[in-house]
Formats: C-alpha cells, sequence, structure tokens
C-alpha cells in the first residue's frame, strides 16, 4: 500500500490538523529524511500552503490544533507545536503548548527546524552566495572535497541532493556524496533550484 493510501486510511480520509477533506496531500514533516508513513501526515493546501510560507499565516485557520493537538501519532504533533509556537505572540497558542505533552524524541523533531526560538537565536545555514538553505534542498559543489574517512574525491559539480542541517553549527550540512553520507562545509555548496 502506498504512502498516500496509507495517511489517507490513518486520517479517515481528513486533514490531520485542521480535518478539511479536500485538497489533500502527504506532507513529509522535516527534517526526517525517512518519510514514510511515520515521517509524513496528511493534509490540506491551505495548511500546507500556510506551514511553508509563514507570510500566508491566517492565525484563526489555526484555532483548530486545539484538537488536532491530541493525536498519537508523532508527526503530526511536531507540526501542531511548530505551529503553535510560530503563533505563540497570539496569545491562545501559548496556553495550547502548555498543555501539550510530547515525548523527548519527538520535541527535538519539533524543535529541529527552529520553530520558537527568537529570530537571533535561530541557527541560519547559507550557501557560498549568501542564500539561506533548507531540509531537504538540493546543492553543488563548488570545489573538489576529499571524503573524510575514505580515499574518494568529491568532484566540483557534483550534486548533492535532499541535505540535512546540522542543528548545532550554521557551516554545516549533511547529505549523500555517491554512496556516502558526510558532513559539508556550507561554503562550499552552492544551492540549486
Amino acid at each position: 500500500m502506498e504512502i498516500e493510501e496509507q495517511l489517507k486510511e490513518r486520517s479517515g480520509g481528513i486533514c490531520e490538523l485542521c480535518t478539511a477533506n479536500t485538497d489533500l496531500k502527504v506532507y513529509e514533516v522535516p527534517p526526517k529524511s525517512t518519510g514514510g508513513v511515520d515521517g509524513s501526515i496528511f493534509i490540506c493546501e491551505t495548511c500546507s500552503s500556510q506551514i511553508e510560507d509563514a507570510e500566508k499565516m491566517d492565525p484563526n485557520h489555526w484555532r483548530c490544533l486545539n484538537d488536532s493537538m491530541w493525536s498519537e501519532h508523532d508527526a503530526v504533533k511536531a507540526v501542531v507545536w511548530r505551529m503553535l509556537s510560530r503563533l505563540k505572540g497570539e496569545g491562545w497558542p501559548k496556553d495550547l503548548l502548555d498543555m501539550m505533552y510530547l515525548d523527548a524524541d519527538t520535541l527535538e523533531w519539533a524543535k529541529a527546524t527552529g520553530e520558537g526560538l527568537a529570530e537571533s537565536e535561530k541557527i541560519i545555514h547559507r550557501d557560498v552566495n549568501g542564500v539561506i538553505l533548507q531540509n531537504g534542498d538540493n546543492v553543488v559543489l563548488i570545489k573538489d572535497l576529499k571524503i573524510k574517512g575514505s580515499s574518494q574525491i568529491a568532484k566540483q559539480g557534483t550534486a548533492v541532493r535532499r541535505i540535512s542541517l546540522d542543528r548545532e553549527n550554521a557551516e554545516f550540512i549533511d547529505g549523500k556524496v555517491g554512496p556516502t553520507l558526510t558532513v559539508i562545509i556550507t561554503k562550499y555548496v552552492k544551492k540549486t533550484s
């Protein structure tokens, strides 16, 4: 059974955040690179567009989190926590965050995108041109790099797909060069579209 079918069954055919029943799709919750059913949620286009673009936020839409925060699925809880953290300046989300319980692993996952931190506390990864990098972005190497722990050399122009950001250091990203997962310094990559 494919992921979309499994998520549709799990959610009862409705958005796992706001219970809308139209324009539904699979949303892979970053930065989990495993994806799959446990790393994804089934949401509507309205929720998806507001998660992806904070400029489109409609705080009243997210009052639905009062119900979805009690989901038994960690991926749903992680997204609910992020959205409540993003909206805590509205007042009411703070009360919901205080009531919400996440185990340590789920809370770490929820915090992995920097939601809930003040702008000055966020770690921002930038490529050689100063473009902000996100989990899941594709980059290209701008110089030959030796792969630590092997004799392999990654050549300039090598594409690295679906990078992961180091949550503690803005200069490091993780990515696969060939079959090898390695740490890459951000000043040696350029984001691709």
